[in-house]
């Protein structure tokens, strides 16, 4: 009978959260695979040996087995999904021991740790349907793009999907301030401005503010006005593999968290005032976005000046006509009040949210 070593009851094969097992005495090697583990948010499953029952070997949705215990994991039954892991890059007979057990491949550390934490975390996470991600940006400044950033995800955490809301904008004054909720508890982007390479999701998720049906990550009172590349891309592609819905709120000037984040926009909407100069100043962001963002599309907003309607501001622009912005007289009122944009799925910004979803959500976005 070998010994099985778990501090949580989460990690137990009976558990539905799938979790790796991990077999080695190499007390090092372990500490670091419990390291990469934990990055991704996970306890894994530990054996000395192969485990005795057969159903916990087949049922494992990742095995790991250490280079010293390879020898201990000769005749198990063949299956998918196993790692030889070790230390020594200069072992000519680590592909023999491979063969044996039946190993997809064979990993040496540190070098491979990236690609293990990526392989980890996928079975942790499943690997399923992406979130659809849209970006909104102001063709000029007091636009309307963080209300309607705001509006598009309440509509959408209102309608049943899990929905993320993301403050790109540095300078925007913070969704949370938007939503009446400075005081929730959960992270800000200071507190993930370190992150790199894979971000769990799942932990991602849980440690955000949950306002209005939604999680959103937004910005402190603090001084930090820039979100590292990294640490866009890296939080950013965690959302996303959540399923369900972004929004993010970009900010006009394209630097290079921008650019990361555009990367992952599924969809842009460029909200544009119709007004001459607004027209203009858009026409700049549009050209800038347009650069890394395949899908861009206007959201006009009146009132009009003689001669202009919104399919003329989009064809200037050379943008799609995404929907005309609707005026909802309330609004200020509303948000002095503490109700979130969009909250009133009867009023015209309510309707335009919802419209916008149904044309562009398929069923399956839903989770």
């Amino acid at each position: 009978m070998t010994e099985s070593k778990t501090d949580d009851p989460a990690s137990s094969p009976g558990s539905r959260r799938a979790v790796p097992l991990i077999i080695t005495e190499d007390a090092a090697l372990l500490d670091d695979l419990l390291r990469l583990c934990a990055a991704v948010g996970c306890r894994p499953v530990v054996h000395h040996a192969p485990p005795d029952r057969r159903a916990e070997w087949d049922a494992a949705p990742l095995v790991i087995v250490g280079d010293d215990a390879a020898a201990r994991c000769r005749g198990v039954p063949r299956r998918p999904g196993v790692l030889l892991v070790g230390r020594d890059q200069d072992d000519a007979d680590v592909w023999r021991r491979a063969v044996e057990i039946g190993a997809d491949c064979v990993l040496r550390l540190p070098d491979a740790e990236g690609w293990l934490v990526d392989r980890i975390a996928d079975v942790v996470e499943g690997v399923g349907r992406q979130a659809l991600t849209v970006g909104v940006l102001g063709g000029r400044g007091g636009a309307g793009a963080s209300t309607l950033a705001c509006a598009l995800a309440v509509t959408a955490a209102r309608s049943g999907h899990r929905t993320m809301l993301v403050d790109g904008d540095p300078l925007g004054g913070g969704f949370d301030v938007l939503l009446g909720a400075e005081r929730e508890e959960g992270l800000r982007w200071p507190d993930l401005a370190a992150s790199k390479g894979r971000v769990a999701g799942a932990a991602l998720e849980d440690s955000l503010p949950a306002l209005s049906g939604l999680r959103v990550l937004s910005w402190d009172r603090g001084d930090m006005t820039v979100v590292p590349p990294e640490a866009m891309r890296s939080v950013l592609a965690a959302a996303r593999r959540r399923g369900g819905v972004v929004v993010v709120d970009l900010p006009r000037r394209v630097d290079d968290a921008t650019v990361e984040a555009l990367a992952q926009v599924d969809l842009g909407l460029l909200v544009v005032p119709a007004e001459l100069r607004a027209i203009a100043a858009a026409k700049r962001v549009a050209s800038l976005a347009g650069m890394v963002l395949d899908d861009l599309r206007a959201v006009v907003r009146g009132p009009y000046a003689a001669g202009m309607d919104d399919t003329w501001v989009a064809r200037v622009l050379g943008l799609p006509l995404a929907g005309e912005l609707p005026d909802e007289p309330r609004l200020l009122a509303s948000l002095d009040d503490g109700t979130a944009p969009g909250a009133d799925a009867s009023g015209p910004l309510g309707r335009f949210c919802t419209a916008f979803w149904e044309r562009v959500l398929t069923p399956e976005a839903a989770s």
